[in-house]
């Protein structure tokens, strides 16, 4: 009987690249991101149908503010009329739409959208799609520290049951299972401030391909690779 592989049950994407294809293609780089939402559309329809039950995308970092003023609500209009536009395949689909960052920051108009999609699919038992928005992993624990000071100040908790599992619910992710596989699109070797907790011992994989060329074929790719790795958690076989 062959051996039955693996498929991670959470997946974390670094989606890179967006840029540099456009630049490639002498166009501007809102149409790099045009590009890469549709390629979100399809790879998130490739994870359910390999049985994938998390995909975790990093959709707009703390840093990404930083960005030119133009470029940042372009990307906010775009997130809006996807999430409008995908709700009803996120139905139809039975995924479940979750995010983690401080939304508050983000426009009326996408924080509305979010709302809705996270309402509208809050029952739903497939696909968990998650977003990170406004997100930076060192501003995610601090804040999870400043909670904890909090609830030990207030008796709610004591230094003495603080341990992994109990910080890990401060986190954004809380109830979230920590990613099985990282894959990096853009061919950089940097996790850019995004699940520095989580992934502790998740696999990583990084290609050169730029994220609007990332397909179904490569997100098999590197789930093969993943069934190949040996994952032993700081143990030995």
């Amino acid at each position: 009987m062959s051996e039955k592989k693996i498929i991670p049950k959470h997946i974390a994407i670094i989606m890179d690249g967006n840029g540099r294809w456009a630049k490639e293609r002498k166009l501007p780089r809102i149409a790099g991101h045009r590009k890469g939402a549709e390629v979100v559309k399809s790879i998130v329809k490739c994870c359910d149908d390999l049985g994938v039950k998390f995909l975790t995308l990093y959709t707009f970092s703390t840093e990404n503010w930083k960005r030119p003023e133009k470029e940042i609500n372009f990307l906010m209009g775009l997130l809006s009329w996807f999430l409008d536009k995908e709700i009803r395949n996120l139905k139809k689909n039975n995924a479940r739409f979750l995010t983690i960052g401080n939304i508050e920051r983000l426009p009326k108009k996408a924080r509305e959208v979010i709302a809705k999609a996270k309402e509208q699919t809050k029952s739903n038992t497939g696909l968990n799609l998650v977003l990170a928005l406004n997100y930076g992993a060192r501003l995610e624990i601090i804040e999870a520290v400043k909670s904890i000071c909090g609830d030990i100040k207030d008796k709610r908790l004591t230094e003495t049951e603080l341990n992994e599992d109990i910080f890990s619910g401060y986190l954004y992710t809380a109830g979230i299972p920590d990613p099985d596989l990282l894959i990096r699109t853009g061919g950089e070797m940097r996790l850019s401030n995004f699940l520095l907790w989580q992934l502790s011992y998740s696999e990583l994989y990084v290609t050169d391909k730029v994220w609007p060329d990332f397909n179904k074929a490569e997100l098999k790719k590197a789930v093969d690779n993943f069934q190949k790795r040996k994952r032993r958690f700081g143990n030995i076989k």
